[in-house]
């Protein structure tokens, strides 16, 4: 944007994304508790403001995430509304998504090294661990289960930080479900999410185990040219060990994958933090401090930019 815009008590200087939903912008605090400090805000898009169930959907992801206490989720630091629509102000985390660092390494002809996805994924897996288990004021488990886990929704930082981002599909215990409904993202769903069965946790184990088959090859596991196709996939295809396209994936971490990509949940390691367990040993030789400086390399312009705005 040219020019800043005024929203509230926040100063919209550049809009980051925007989705079929909403738009995310890079914000800045300008009056009252931390003015001067660069926020995300994701703003609900006005055309929808109106739609009592798309607001919900919206409130709701931040009702789920302001629960969360967990360096690998981003925080939520306000809600609220202004003018005719709604807004979440968020943790600023400056980098960029797994999905366009996958798609930048890709174009360049390279795939990451084991322990670098062994990391990742261990981040998001101890993100996805914390929120299973999160319990309210009675101790009593809330049941949230993500339910979008793909590389859109992992954030990379140029520090090297893992965020799992975007609960706007979330579910918890006592929220109402949509029998039938199936909603995610196609080629990371689990078999009974994309059949609109109820989900849990294991769930979310599966889809992360999508996403870490992706990292090791290099391609996408289920995608195909139409959503039936992919649905399909991912109900039946036959999953190739990670070794058949990359010979570096020790055995072992391979066995970790294919257990998580099992079509029976009953099948799968037990919770986030079993998988994450079976992943972590093969992240030995890698550290956050790679991970941020591959991620300058492949954005220099925006690791630049975002210098920039810290100063």
């Amino acid at each position: 944007m040219r020019d800043p815009i005024p929203y509230g008590r926040y100063l919209l200087l550049e809009r980051i994304e925007i989705g079929g939903m909403a738009e995310v912008f890079l914000a800045r605090v300008r009056e009252g508790e931390g003015a001067g400090r660069l926020v995300a805000v994701k703003r609900l898009l006005p055309t929808l403001a109106e739609d009592p169930e798309l607001v919900a959907m919206f409130l709701d992801e931040a009702r789920i995430a302001v629960q969360l206490d967990h360096p690998g989720v981003t925080r939520i630091e306000d809600l609220g509304r202004h003018g005719p629509t709604y807004y979440i102000a968020m943790e600023y985390v400056a980098g960029k998504d797994l999905k366009a660092f996958l798609e930048r390494l890709s174009a360049r002809g390279e795939r990451l090294r084991v322990p670098v996805t062994a990391l990742i994924a261990t981040r998001v897996l101890a993100a996805l661990e914390h929120a299973h288990r999160r319990c309210d004021a009675l101790g009593r488990e809330l049941g949230i289960v993500h339910r979008d886990v793909s590389p859109k929704n992992v954030l990379l930082s140029f520090s090297g930080e893992v965020k799992l981002i975007d609960f706007g599909l979330a579910r918890g215990r006592g929220m109402p479900e949509d029998p039938g409904v199936v909603r995610g993202t196609g080629a990371y769903m689990s078999p009974e999410q994309a059949r609109g069965l109820p989900v849990d946790a294991s769930s979310d184990v599966f889809s992360a185990a999508v996403v870490l088959h992706e990292m090791l090859t290099g391609a996408r596991l289920f995608a195909a040219p139409t959503e039936l196709v992919t649905m399909e996939r991912v109900a039946a295809q036959v999953v190739p060990s990670p070794r058949s396209v990359n010979p570096e994936v020790p055995e072992a971490m391979a066995r970790a994958v294919l257990q998580a990509l099992e079509r029976d949940p009953a099948l799968r390691p037990p919770s986030a933090a079993a998988f994450a367990a079976a992943v972590a040993p093969h992240a030995v030789g890698a550290d956050a401090a790679e991970l941020g400086r591959l991620l300058v390399t492949l954005f220099p312009e925006e690791a630049e930019r975002a210098r920039e705005g810290d100063g």
